[in-house]
Parts: C-alpha cells; sequence; structure tokens
C-alpha cells in the first residue's frame, strides 16, 4: 500500500514555491544543456532551478559538494559562465484539475496554444504560462456539506469538464477532515471552494512529476482493455492496468496503431505523449486528433485527450519531463475512479536523452552507450501502471494502463531499451517491417508476439465461452501454416498432403481475412469481441467444412479455391446486432452446402483465379 504524503506546497508553475526564489548561485561550466552551478548549498536533488536573465527552467540532477549539476529544459545557447541561477525549492510539479483535457502541452505543461496566442509561432526561451487556463470558470456542484468528515481521496464536488467526462473534485493527499465551508457556483481553477480541516482546497492540485500518486492498494489483473484490434483482444490481449510495448522500425504503423487504440479502446482519458518523435510525424498527430470522432459520443476525441507534444529538436531534457508529465496526469485521472491509457511515443527518444545527458555528465556508459540506470528508469516509469484501490472513504478503483512505442534502430529488438521494456512490460506487439510492406496492417508479427497475462477466463465468461479454445485453435494454426510455408518456398504446394493445404488455406484466412483490419473503414476500423468470435467460429467452420470435403474425395485443389469461401472476407462488415448470430448460420450453412456437394469446381476456380488476377 502506497504512503500518502504531506500536502504539497503553494507553487507556481514549474515547482517553484511561492516566494522561494531567494537562493542565487552562478553557472561555473556549460555543456549542452547540462550546467555545473556554484552557490546553491541547500538546493536537493530533482529541484528546479531558474537559469540565466531568461529564467530557463533547469533540474539538478547531481550535487556533489559545492557543485550542483542541472539540466536545462531549453536551448542553452548564449548563457555564459558567471550567469545567476535561482534556486526555486521544490521539485517539477505541474497543475492537475479541470481543464486538462483537449489541451496541447509541451514536456514541461505549458500550453502550446496559448503561447502561440501570445507570443506567436516562434516561441521566446523562458516564455512561461500556467498550465491551467485562470481566466476560465466552471460550474462546481458540492458533493458535500459544511460539517461532513472526509478523508483524502474523497468527492468534494464535480465539474463538467467536457461532454463526455464528469471531472471529480477530490480531497487532495495528505488533508482529512470536517468540511468547514463548500461554495458552490462558477469557479476559477486557483479559487477556493472548500474548507477541510484548516486546509484551503482548490479544483487545482500540484504534484510533483518524479513521485506516484498515492492509493490504497493495487488489484490483480484480471480483465482486459479491449482495443477493437482483432489481432491484439483475441491473440494477445492487454490487462486492464497492465503494460505494453509496440516495438518497430520506421514505417512499420506504430502511431496508426497507437491512434487506433486511442480511438477504440475502452478508455475514458487518453493520454498521448509524443517523445522525441520527428516535427512532421507529430504534426499529422496534432491535425489528425482533433478531427477524430469520439464512437462512444460522436463528439470530437480530444474531448477525453491530452496531446504531450516534445518533438525531436526540442530541448533533449524536456523529453524524460514529458514522460513524466503524461503518466501522473493519467494517475490524476484514475484517482478519479476512471481507466486512463497512457501512449508513449516513443521510448526510444526518451532513452536517448538519458544517453546524450548521461555522456555530458562523464558517466561510464553501459550497453550501446546508455547510462547503467536505463533498466532502473524505464521499470519505475512502467510500474506506474496499475489497477488501484482509490483513496477515499468510498470503495472506488481506476487504472492506468501504459502502452510504449520503441523505434529500435533498423527494426533490431536485441537493442537495450528494447530488452529492457520487455523485462517488465506484459504484453510484447513486434511489428514486422515485412508485412507492412506488403500492406498487412496491424503489421503485427504473430509468431514473435506474446502476451504474460492470462485472461482466457474473463473472455470465456464474458464473451463467449468457447473463446479461449478458439484463441488457442487460432495460435496453433498460424503457428502450423508458418512452418508449412516454408516447405512450400521450396517444394511448391504440390508437395504438401491434402489435410495440410487445407491448413494452409484456413491460414491465410486468419491472416488476409481476420487479423489484417482497415482503419479507414468505419465497419471494420474496430471490431468487438462478439463479432471477433463469430468470425472465429466462422472460420473454424470453413476448416471443417474443408476437411469434411477432403475427406469425401473431393479434390483438395478444388476445395481450397472455392468461391463460397468468400464469405469470410465478407464477415469484416458484417452489423454487430441481433442479426450476427443469423450471418453467422446463413454462411456456415452455405459453405457446408457449397463445399460437400459432389460436383465439378473446376469453372468455380478458374473463374476465382481471373477475379483474383484482376483485382491483382
Amino acid at each position: 500500500m502506497s504512503t500518502t504524503p504531506t500536502t504539497m506546497p503553494s507553487t507556481t508553475h514549474g515547482g517553484a514555491p511561492a516566494g522561494s526564489g531567494d537562493q542565487v548561485g552562478t553557472v561555473v561550466r556549460v555543456s549542452g544543456p547540462v550546467l555545473e552551478v556554484a552557490g546553491l548549498p541547500a538546493c536537493r536533488l530533482y529541484d528546479v532551478v531558474k537559469v540565466g536573465p531568461q529564467d530557463l527552467p533547469g533540474e539538478v540532477i547531481r550535487l556533489d559538494g559545492a557543485l550542483a549539476t542541472v539540466q536545462v529544459f531549453e536551448d542553452t545557447s548564449g548563457l555564459r559562465v558567471g550567469d545567476p541561477v535561482t534556486g526555486t525549492g521544490g521539485p517539477l510539479t505541474i497543475e492537475l484539475g479541470p481543464g486538462l483535457l483537449g489541451t496541447v502541452f509541451d514536456g514541461t505543461q505549458r500550453p502550446l496554444a496559448a503561447l502561440n496566442a501570445e507570443h506567436g509561432i516562434y516561441i521566446p526561451r523562458g516564455a512561461d504560462l500556467p498550465g491551467l487556463d485562470r481566466s476560465r470558470t466552471w460550474e462546481f456542484v458540492p458533493s458535500v456539506v459544511a460539517g461532513d468528515r472526509v478523508e483524502a481521496g474523497d468527492e468534494l464536488g464535480t465539474v463538467q469538464e467536457t461532454t463526455a467526462l464528469r471531472h471529480r473534485v477530490l480531497v487532495p493527499p495528505g488533508v482529512r477532515g470536517v468540511v468547514e465551508h463548500v461554495a458552490e457556483g462558477s469557479h476559477r481553477v486557483d479559487e477556493v471552494i472548500a474548507r477541510v480541516q484548516g486546509h484551503d482546497v482548490q479544483m487545482l492540485q500540484r504534484w510533483p512529476i518524479r513521485r506516484p500518486r498515492p492509493v490504497r492498494g493495487h488489484q490483480a489483473l484480471h480483465r482486459p482493455l479491449l482495443t477493437g484490434q482483432r489481432v491484439l483482444d483475441s491473440l494477445f490481449p492487454i490487462a486492464l492496468g497492465g503494460a505494453g510495448i509496440i516495438p518497430g522500425g520506421f514505417g512499420t504503423g506504430k502511431t496508426v496503431l497507437e491512434q487506433a487504440i486511442a480511438k477504440h479502446a475502452e478508455a475514458d482519458v487518453v493520454v498521448y505523449v509524443g517523445c522525441g518523435e520527428r516535427g512532421n510525424e507529430l504534426t499529422e498527430v496534432l491535425e489528425e486528433f482533433p478531427q477524430l470522432s469520439d464512437p462512444r459520443t460522436g463528439r470530437p476525441l480530444m474531448e477525453r485527450t491530452v496531446l504531450v507534444a516534445n518533438t525531436s529538436n526540442m530541448p533533449v531534457a524536456a523529453r524524460e519531463a514529458s514522460v513524466y508529465l503524461g503518466i501522473t496526469m493519467a494517475e490524476y485521472y484514475r484517482d478519479q475512479g476512471l481507466h486512463a491509457v497512457l501512449l508513449a511515443d516513443s521510448t526510444s527518444r526518451w532513452g536517448e536523452a538519458l544517453r546524450e545527458v548521461s555522456g555530458r555528465l562523464g558517466e561510464i556508459p553501459a550497453e550501446d552507450g546508455y547510462p547503467a540506470y536505463l533498466a532502473t528508469r524505464l521499470a519505475a516509469f512502467y510500474e506506474r501502471a496499475g489497477l488501484v484501490d482509490c483513496l477515499g472513504s468510498t470503495p472506488r478503483s481506476g487504472s492506468v494502463t501504459v502502452v510504449g512505442a520503441v523505434s529500435p534502430a533498423g527494426g533490431d529488438f536485441s537493442e537495450p531499451v528494447t530488452q529492457n521494456s520487455l523485462r517488465v512490460a506484459g504484453c510484447f506487439w513486434a511489428l514486422d517491417a515485412s508485412l507492412a510492406r506488403s500492406r498487412h496492417f496491424p503489421s503485427i508479427n504473430w509468431t514473435r508476439s506474446y502476451t504474460t497475462y492470462r485472461l482466457g477466463e474473463w473472455f470465456d465468461e464474458h464473451v463467449a465461452e468457447d473463446w479461449s479454445r478458439l484463441s488457442a485453435w487460432a495460435v496453433r494454426t498460424l503457428q502450423e501454416e508458418g512452418s508449412l510455408q516454408e516447405v512450400v518456398s521450396l517444394l511448391g504446394v504440390e508437395a504438401v498432403a491434402p489435410p495440410q493445404r487445407v491448413t494452409l488455406r484456413v491460414g491465410r484466412m486468419l491472416r488476409e481475412d481476420y487479423l489484417q483490419q482497415n482503419s479507414f473503414d468505419p465497419a471494420d476500423a474496430s471490431c468487438p469481441p462478439a463479432k471477433q468470435v463469430t468470425m472465429l467460429r466462422l472460420i473454424k467452420s470453413a476448416e471443417e467444412a474443408m476437411t469434411a470435403a477432403v475427406t469425401a474425395g473431393r479434390p483438395v485443389a478444388d476445395v481450397v479455391a472455392h468461391p463460397v469461401l468468400r464469405t469470410v472476407a465478407a464477415a469484416r462488415g458484417w452489423p454487430v446486432d441481433d442479426t450476427l448470430e443469423r450471418h453467422l448460420d446463413d454462411a456456415v450453412s452455405t459453405m457446408h452446402a457449397a463445399l460437400t456437394t459432389k460436383e465439378r469446381a473446376t469453372e468455380e476456380r478458374a473463374a476465382l483465379t481471373t477475379d483474383e488476377e484482376e483485382q491483382r
């Protein structure tokens, strides 16, 4: 069980406690984003400082006697030895409250739209604005009255943050006692809306990003996060509150897959962190996310999404901050009893930032030049995922599910970031460049991917009792088909026995008609579990019908090329309603009747071959 910290001090944006800037040191050395500072004897590790005449934000990352080593979150061009450095007395802290959803922040929670409105597209160094808009008011509806006794995590009231989400205003960690006053009506986030045992409570909370938010306890991961992607839900499901990674080289579809998860996963809140990605790629994300429609409400997806943008040309030190910023926001919504998904794209760029800063610190490099503490940092990040019992006197559970994209150089999965992520992530969704080149999306390699979450019992109980059996059959068939493909590539398809020819055809149906999914087709972009199990049943029935026909003496070449098998591909467009079972029954009956009829199929096979050639 996590401990409850003391009440956080009142701070300004960036973690500086109000009125604490009385420590002034001087720069004695500059090496890119890393500085050495003298004259800050009272500073602590991870304290925030303001550097130079422009008050560039930085963070203390090493203390060595009278010298403090600082990494600066902005470009350090023009800084000189002797420039002043002001200590703030507090760690890097962000603002949490109504107004996060629908906003685009940089790696240190500066709202980019507000900065653009004030400074234009070229934001000057040192420019700063609060993370939450102080001019906007919110209609606060109390859930308590004066005289009620509350605990940390109890609900004081609610705010309708967006059309899709009612925001719970909670008693901050470390505060408990009798409610002395509560103010209903319109308020800004920095106004006092309640007083609890002598503590003034605002809708705004401040929290250091490196410290996990406290919980009452952790639950076992027993249910899946349904993503709407067949290859994930059926073969490699991720648990609600679990952690997964998506490694893949350039062009394998990491960003598209993460967008599909953001749009269709059964999550209340999505936090997308673009960490060190190319500017043009992140621009596409920033343009596309506001245009995506939320299937739940029909409203823009941004109404339940927070975007954190930190491109590859931005200061390298802010990459690490952006990842912690995103996970802290996700934990904040988890504490309200919501299910949040954090999508980090990509953790490889975070690792590269650690490597660059480590090199400038003169630390002894480990594998591939990464610092020796890379594994520890990655583990600490992924372990903040979980399904938890939230603080509060009323039982409430929430979750943070973390999905990290990894961009290994040259698609080499043996590099340190991928391998260290594997040790702590429960799902491994390996993207394959060859599948992407053949236009197979999602390009997840079903032979290299895996999940350690045992969720079959949940699917059997809540979706269909034969879910686990069908899923295991699909995996086994794909493995057998992969082995047979090696024989076929050497000896030709005629060299394998008729039952193996059927296995090859069934494997092809699983690959092309089931695992492939069109993100741009409204009927196929998301596939709920009921439709997934229906499609698996259809393919299993097709295997049984083909096996029966071959056993009865029908030529295997005619059976595997029969036009009736096109029914499987057509199933992707079936509606998800009460007609689903009827579609399945009709398709199964048609296949069995067509494949078991004792008639010549030469013309049918020729017609199918002609159609396939025309499509090619």
